[in-house]
């Protein structure tokens, strides 16, 4: 793809799908988010909002698995725009994921933190309390990916099989202990809106296909950084094959399994008004009136664990975009932030950079349900745009395809995806996220003002399609000479 291999490549398929579905982590985004489903329209956002929107992530998947086989780059979805639709697409698709990826990475933490306040009973409401606990969590998560790939996939490979366990274990123990379970509740709508009074997760609505709508988020939050595959394709064995196939199983895993792990909550709620005045407490006072306190909370602080990990995961995806963004002169300072440690190969100054951005936003806006909205707006777009110049180009300038494709499919899936993308960016802004909208309209201006100004004079987007020029040959096999010379090996 013309660069040189500076990056350790030695993670297998399974390693680059458990980075996806440690970021997807249902533990983190089902459980955390379950409150913006639950208190719009019950356990019908378990029942029909979650796999409705599992198949629109699924088609997401499978069509960008398409590009990615043809273009296995660390860069991922930038690289495919600049690629498919020229410099200010890569330019502005690039910004997009950068932007998704590190506020889902402070609303993963964020996330964390209220989670783990309401297990210990007691909440830090002062945000500068609650950012600095986010910092201590957000820093020693870039201190882990500082060390190198080879740590951080020790414990992504843990994460993988850690958030199957635990969603495995709440299932036996809810089906085993809950009072009364019933399939009924799972598809049933009711109007929860405007719980708990004193500060509605959604307000008061008689609309119930409204409500419905706003509970897409719920899973359209949490099925999102499956791109961290792409973004390690520079990491990975045989990309072209694996990269593809482990987005669209971490899609299926983390889709299958969150339906069941919901439902079966869900099945278990007798009174859904009383778990809807818990707010964004409602999970675990589902689970506790399920199973009891002991075993609620032990269930909790397993999936606290299972949450820290999706945020070291997210750290290791948002840094290796930021580094191939870097390296094609998409970021200011780009010379530095380029640059990988000699000693572990990471891209050190894009992690700590990451991480740093991350804490600042969550000063910005401390509302976890915000942040939320922002970044699934943010990576659905970053994800879309591609995929709608991919299927212009399919057949013109882009016919030399990856070992993975749709054939015929590859088209449909896309306008599903562009589709299912225009409508989260509307029901995104809704009241009470309604900052979402000021924050993407202001990234919206700030990012064509910065192309008009600079980006479209010295951004220079990924080389050309094809085998690297004679020049670039010799800078390539120069600099991986360099690296092989650096590098202390295992």
């Amino acid at each position: 793809m013309g660069y040189a291999q500076e990056l350790r490549r030695i993670l297998g398929g399974f390693s680059n799908y458990a980075l996806s579905l440690s970021i997807i982590c249902i533990l983190a985004g089902g459980i955390t988010s379950f409150h913006v489903g639950f208190c719009a329209v019950g356990g019908a956002a378990a029942g029909f909002i979650w796999p409705a929107w599992t198949l629109v992530s699924l088609c997401v998947a499978l069509a960008m698995g398409q590009v990615a086989s043809a273009f296995p780059t660390a860069g991922g979805l930038y690289h495919w725009a600049a690629i498919l639709g020229g410099r200010f697409w890569g330019y502005l698709v690039g910004w997009l994921n950068l932007a998704g990826l590190v506020t889902v990475l402070a609303a993963i933490n964020v996330g964390t933190v209220r989670f783990a306040g309401t297990l210990a009973g007691t909440q830090a409401e002062h945000p500068l309390v609650q950012a600095a606990i986010v910092a201590a969590i957000t820093l020693s998560q870039a201190a882990i990916n500082h060390m190198g790939i080879r740590a951080t996939r020790f414990l992504v490979d843990f994460s993988g099989w850690w958030i199957v366990g635990v969603s495995i274990a709440i299932v036996l123990v809810v089906a085993a202990l809950a009072p009364s379970l019933s399939i009924g509740r799972v598809f049933t709508w009711s109007n929860l809106s405007g719980q708990p009074a004193e500060a509605p997760v959604w307000p008061a609505s008689e609309s119930v296909p409204w409500l419905a709508l706003m509970a897409v988020l719920l899973p359209a939050y949490t099925i999102t950084g499956f791109d961290a595959s792409a973004h390690a394709s520079e990491e990975t064995i045989d990309a072209a094959r694996e990269v593809p196939k482990a987005m669209v199983r971490s899609v299926v895993v983390s889709g299958i399994a969150g339906w069941i792990m919901l439902s079966i909550v869900a099945a278990s709620i007798e009174d859904p008004r009383l778990v809807a005045e818990a707010g964004e407490g409602a999970f675990m006072r589902a689970l506790e009136l399920a199973a009891g306190r002991p075993a609620s909370v032990a269930i909790g602080w397993a999936a606290v664990a299972a949450q820290y990990l999706c945020g070291l995961a997210t750290v290791t995806a948002a840094s290796r975009m930021a580094w191939a963004f870097a390296r094609d002169g998409g970021l200011p300072w780009s010379t530095i932030l380029a640059k990988v440690s000699k000693r572990t190969r990471a891209p050190a100054a894009c992690v700590w950079l990451v991480a740093t951005v991350s804490v600042l936003f969550t000063i910005w806006t401390p509302i976890y349900a915000t942040i939320a909205s922002i970044c699934a707006i943010l990576l659905y777009l970053s994800y879309v745009v591609p995929l709608v110049l991919a299927a212009r180009a399919l057949g013109r300038e882009w016919t030399a395809l990856g070992p993975f494709h749709m054939g015929a499919w590859f088209k449909p899936a896309a306008i599903v995806s562009a589709a299912g993308c225009a409508g989260l960016v509307v029901i995104g802004v809704q009241p009470p996220n309604d900052q979402a909208m000021f924050a993407l309209a202001g990234l919206g201006a700030m990012l064509m003002a910065c192309w008009w100004v600079v980006a479209s004079k010295t951004f220079s987007g990924p080389p050309r399609i094809g085998a690297p020029d004679a020049g670039r040959l010799v800078v390539i096999r120069t600099r991986e000479a360099a690296i092989k010379r650096e590098d202390p090996g295992p």
